[in-house]
């Protein structure tokens, strides 16, 4: 008997010694609702997150299917986030307090919160501040063990950048889609038997859906897919990142429309177009400068680094070629040799400092010396200009939408081995 267990059967036998009988109370501490390896979940703990998602779906407005089927997807989840912890422990991952105490830190700044602001938020919701410090440190456990177990696999190389480019059709490449999904899964050597059933149920969905039924909720009490309580909501998916078993499909929906049940390695899905939208040319402000470098160090302080800008700004002033002074002067391995000249480039490349003079100038101004965290600077501006870096842009993206789409894949097998190599108990009915 592990500790854990251990400790969940003597605890009821302390509190009625201490406390004198209270039935209702004990079932309560000792019910188990599912049994996970060497762990369990709790009634407690269920309940917990229960009433967490209860009040998020009731503010996105869902329409909640019955509890039991909910408590059932949502017993689901915890058990695939116990598996993933217990490997994030196999494999070393962890959160200390000093981190976690950062993380939370960035999450309340995020929302324009003191942290103090930040307990009573979730005390007016409900949650309690340790609830909710658990909650972020698993999620970022899970995180982290996706990222060394999954992520690492995932590689896209440029040949295939150039090929998912070259096959992509114009309309593929302009449009994005948002999409809701339902998975209907299948264990790995799944029987005739299994498949059969879980081809019926997707068949009944997808009827259900045709007939009216409101796929969101659908999708809420009966996928089996990571965003099963989100509804099914996918978010807005470019061609590039739909997985290749569902591209087709989704190209020939129209709007409103549900796809047939499809067959995959891990079970029966069923898509949803919830909106089509075009991608615009993606154009970009780009600034083109020019600077001179002098480092400070233990022979060259700050101010005669500062001096030395300052006469060579009063050259510059006097008619000086710029180009020149940056291939004799600056400390700039990059851009030396070439004049000081740093090309057309987002002005947001740029640390705080560099930028905000580069932005007080005007075209041709060459500025004061100032500094950074590289050393002291001079610049001047050459100007600006509107740039179309659709082409950029799509490159990035066909690299961004191919590593999702494998990491997506990938995430799925992994999470179905986990599953099927689990012992899991369900104890639902004992309640």
């Amino acid at each position: 008997m592990t500790d854990k267990l251990r400790t969940l059967f003597f605890l009821p036998l302390l509190l009625l010694f201490l406390t004198g009988p209270s039935h209702a109370a004990i079932e309560e501490i000792n019910s188990i609702v599912a049994v996970v390896d060497d762990d369990v979940i709790t009634r407690v703990e269920l309940n917990q997150r229960m009433q967490d998602l209860l009040q998020t779906l009731r503010q996105q407005g869902a329409q909640l299917p019955p509890r039991d089927l909910l408590e059932r997807q949502l017993l689901e989840r915890m058990i695939i986030e116990k598996l993933q912890l217990a490997r994030a422990g196999q494999v070393g991952v962890s959160v200390d307090d000093e981190q976690l105490n950062s993380i939370i830190a960035n999450i309340a700044q995020e929302n324009g919160l003191t942290i103090s602001q930040l307990r009573q938020a979730l005390a007016a919701d409900g949650v309690s501040f340790a609830f909710f410090r658990e909650q972020i440190r698993n999620e970022v456990m899970i995180s982290q063990v996706r990222g060394s177990e999954v992520e690492r696999r995932v590689h896209v190389s440029p040949a295939e950048v150039d090929s998912f480019l070259a096959g992509q059709r114009e309309q593929q490449q302009d449009n994005q889609y948002q999409l809701r999904h339902i998975l209907i899964s299948l264990p790995t050597d799944a029987s005739p038997e299994q498949i059969a059933q879980s081809r019926a149920k997707a068949e009944d969905l997808f009827q259900q859906v045709r007939q009216g039924a409101d796929f969101a909720n659908l999708a809420i009490s009966y996928s089996d897919g990571q965003q099963a309580l989100e509804g099914g909501d996918l978010g807005w998916r470019s061609a590039g990142q739909l997985p290749s078993q569902f591209a087709e499909t989704v190209f020939n929906l129209q709007v409103g429309e549900v796809s047939e049940p499809i067959r995959s390695s891990n079970g029966f899905h069923l898509l949803y177009l919830a909106d089509i939208r075009g991608d615009d040319r993606h154009m970009v402000r780009q600034v083109n400068a020019r600077h001179i470098l002098i480092r400070s160090s233990e022979l060259v302080s700050d101010e005669e680094a500062r001096l030395r800008l300052e006469r060579l700004r009063e050259r510059l002033l006097g008619g000086a070629d710029f180009a020149e002074l940056a291939r004799a002067n600056s400390e700039d391995p990059g851009s030396a040799s070439r004049g000081g000249e740093l090309g057309w480039a987002d002005p947001e490349i740029y640390v705080a400092e560099f930028r905000n003079t580069l932005m007080e100038l005007d075209e041709g101004q060459i500025s004061p010396p100032f500094s950074t965290q590289f050393g002291w600077h001079i610049m001047q501006l050459q100007g600006w200009r509107e740039h179309d870096s659709t082409d950029e842009a799509r490159r990035n993206q066909a690299f961004q939408s191919l590593r999702e789409r494998k990491t997506e894949e990938e995430l799925q097998n992994w999470l179905r081995n986990l599953r099927d190599e689990a012992y899991v108990e369900y104890r639902l009915e004992r309640r």
